[in-house]
């Protein structure tokens, strides 16, 4: 059995109390007042503010349809500095709640497929979905919190934008609160459904006469399987895209759905080399860490593919309503945006393709530390150019919110790594698993 290390649960506690203060300095830091919003602008851009806000106090008058633009620019400029730590806690929390969920579709697979090879890591795999539950919980409190007019992350939720937006109208029937929060209970009902009877099926065939625990399990991943593919797409165009709704690529659920597998695979293979290194997993060999090492170089490959595939076609068809989405990107999120295809592309491609160093414990670290920064950013790029515009930088805030989430992460995942023997007794493929070598 795993004991959780004072030393490691004490750094949880830490991580999350920092994280509060963090999140807790975002908040107050934000502006209450247009005035106060202008003033952080102004001492933003070293007292010279916005190009709007400059010429109109150098020439005083406007006529009434400036003034008019002018008092909707400010209201707009405060809800995005309004906007900022919301957005920062809310990519946090959904960051850290895909990874679980990549790693549950990734489990499923494993069921599904009867791979000989990962059995070994089943109960990693289940220890790490003990988060997707609170995890979602957090999300869905955020989503609530929106619904009710607690922040701007989402427009179409406001009336008054809805009001003068034909394009929020026509998709109304869709993007409706309500119904939203409604579609988000049954993809977290469902999700978790599956995570805890496939916990619980996979610890009572340990002590199981027979296989129908196992074969019990095999059909429900096969059945989740095909709900998830269903909610996780819908998840990925409520949650993400629906920030932006004037905009929508096909792609879009694929699209996140390799960002939230790679980076579940490499939690995975992370949390794998911690336990070995504590002296556990002892049936767990290089050629495990090899395999899981290989599915991050190649989900990486599959990520950018999507990413160059939804990229290219809206870039050379030029229609106006599509570019702007990464215009935008561009424009005012050059480092993140450029960053980030560096870290989950050039830089998995380049250190992973030599199959020796998959195998080396410390470089498969080094890596998937790269790649979940890089995932970071990919959602940070999907979230803040809807909801803050060009008034982003990663702060106090936005570290804040990594901290804290990170810290309960770490909480809950070995908390629940404590329940349950580490090595899945009674799996029929076991022995298989523990004698493999690639």
């Amino acid at each position: 059995m795993y004991t959780f290390s004072n030393k490691l649960r004490l750094s949880a506690f830490v991580l999350m109390i920092v994280g509060v203060l963090g999140l807790g300095y975002g908040f107050l830091a934000a502006p209450g007042t247009v005035e106060e919003a202008k003033a952080m602008v102004a001492d933003a851009h070293h007292g010279g503010g916005h190009e709007e806000v400059a010429t109109h106090d150098a020439h005083g008058t406007h006529n009434e349809e400036h003034a008019t633009h002018d008092t909707s620019h400010d209201e707009h400029l405060l809800h995005q500095l309004q906007n900022k730590p919301w957005a920062g806690l809310y990519v946090a929390a959904f960051f850290f709640m895909m990874i679980s969920l990549g790693v549950l579709a990734f489990y499923a697979i494993q069921r599904v497929s009867q791979a000989g090879w990962s059995p070994l890591l089943f109960r990693v795999m289940e220890g790490i979905t003990a988060y997707l539950l609170p995890g979602a919980i957090l999300v869905f409190v955020i989503l609530v919190l929106s619904g009710v007019h607690m922040n701007h992350l989402f427009i179409w939720m406001d009336p008054e934008v809805v009001a003068h937006d034909e394009l929020i109208q026509g998709k109304t029937g869709y993007l409706n609160v309500p119904f939203f929060l409604i579609r988000a209970v049954i993809y977290i009902a469902g999700w978790a459904a599956y995570r805890h009877f496939s916990r619980k099926f996979s610890i009572a065939q340990d002590t199981a006469d027979d296989h129908s625990y196992f074969k019990r399990n095999f059909k429900i991943s096969a059945g989740f399987l095909v709900f998830f593919l269903v909610s996780e797409s819908m998840m990925s165009w409520d949650w993400i895209m629906s920030v932006d709704p004037h905009w929508y690529s096909t792609l879009f659920g694929w699209y996140v759905f390799a960002s939230m597998f790679v980076s579940g695979i490499t939690v995975i293979a992370l949390i794998t080399i911690y336990l070995k290194s504590r002296g556990y997993l002892e049936e767990v060999n290089n050629s495990h860490i090899h395999d899981l090492a290989k599915f991050m170089f190649g989900i990486s490959i599959f990520w950018t593919y999507l990413w160059f595939s939804q990229f290219m076609l809206i870039w050379y068809s030029n229609i106006p309503e599509e570019v702007t989405y990464f215009v935008t990107r561009i424009e005012d999120y050059k480092l993140p945006f450029f960053g980030m295809v560096v870290l989950n592309f050039v830089f998995p491609l380049l250190v992973l393709m030599n199959s020796d160093y998959k195998r080396l414990n410390w470089f498969v670290v080094m890596t998937g530390i790269m790649i979940l920064l890089g995932h970071y950013l990919d959602i940070y790029n999907m979230i803040m150019p809807a909801t803050v515009g060009d008034q982003w930088f990663i702060g106090i805030g936005e570290v804040g919110g990594v901290l804290f989430f990170l810290g309960l992460f770490i909480f809950i995942v070995f908390t629940a790594l404590t329940k349950a023997p580490l090595l899945p007794k009674r799996n029929p493929f076991i022995e298989e698993s523990k004698h493999f070598h690639y």
